[in-house]
């Protein structure tokens, strides 16, 4: 499906204005449902639904790994704006906290912050270890190239893209969406649910990176970060604290490592 849509505009030229044809990226409400209860509603571009909450649930922590599924499925098979998602018992009993929702609000969704949420990150997630080495130069290549993974942004000039690669630098998924967080979601959700996220080592954003991001990317065990614009300071505090290595273009050239050089070869 096709998430961009033609419209009708006013061009002006600095001299006369003139109706052109224009594509503009669609943005619809999915409702996340959790053993049949509500449990969010984020704004994202049509797509890639189910991966989509395969990779919101592993980040917010509702699921560990795909087995915790009983099912993900759509509410019915003509509305793709609703996904229900039911859990094992073995992982019900694990969580009830968050499937009650007692006061919970979703960690990675945009808009939260603070110190005190971050401390609380550092002792729900588990520091990264392995040791991956990634060449800067071919990281500072494909966060060039980024572009050629973004068909709906060339289209519509409005979407983030998020990419992940194996420690060969081969892509493994890739994912575009209004929002940069669903973009992740849908990006680490695919293969997530093809039983290959232990392989995926090295993720691109479009995007700034905030702490979320970070997060997400910790839940899924992905070490090492590459972004088109500079993270915030909370994001790099918790990659820092999670042994992540997080890189952001330079505004004059190259690249500026903000943490976990040490991942990083020449």
């Amino acid at each position: 499906m096709d998430p961009s849509i033609s419209q009708s505009v006013m061009h002006w030229n600095k001299i006369y204005s003139t109706s052109i044809d224009q594509y503009i990226i669609g943005e619809e409400p999915l409702s996340i449902r959790i053993q049949g209860n509500p449990y969010s509603v984020v704004m994202r571009t049509p797509g890639d639904e189910i991966p989509h909450v395969a990779g919101f649930c592993l980040g917010e922590g509702i699921v560990d790994k795909s087995d915790d599924f009983g099912s993900i499925a759509f509410c019915d098979g003509a509305n793709t704006n609703v996904v229900a998602a039911t859990l094992k018992p073995s992982r019900r009993e694990k969580i009830p906290q968050i499937l009650e929702r007692r006061g919970f609000i979703s960690q990675t969704s945009c808009g939260l912050c603070g110190k005190e949420i971050v401390k609380d990150l550092y002792q729900a997630l588990q520091p990264i270890t392995d040791s991956i080495k990634i060449d800067i130069k071919k990281g500072a290549q494909l966060l060039e190239s980024l572009s050629e993974q973004q068909p709906i942004r060339q289209k519509t000039r409005a979407a983030h893209a998020a990419v992940l690669y194996g420690s060969d630098l081969k892509v493994m998924s890739a994912a575009e969406d209004v929002g940069r967080h669903n973009a992740l979601d849908k990006a680490i959700g695919k293969v997530f649910l093809n039983g290959d996220l232990e392989d995926a080592s090295f993720l691109i954003l479009s995007s700034r990176v905030s702490y979320e991001l970070v997060q997400k990317a910790a839940r899924a065990r992905i070490s090492v970060i590459f972004a088109k614009s500079r993270p915030t300071s909370l994001a790099v505090a918790l990659a820092s604290e999670l042994n992540m290595t997080l890189v952001c273009d330079s505004k004059d050239v190259g690249l500026e490592v903000f943490s976990g050089a040490h991942r990083l070869t020449s």
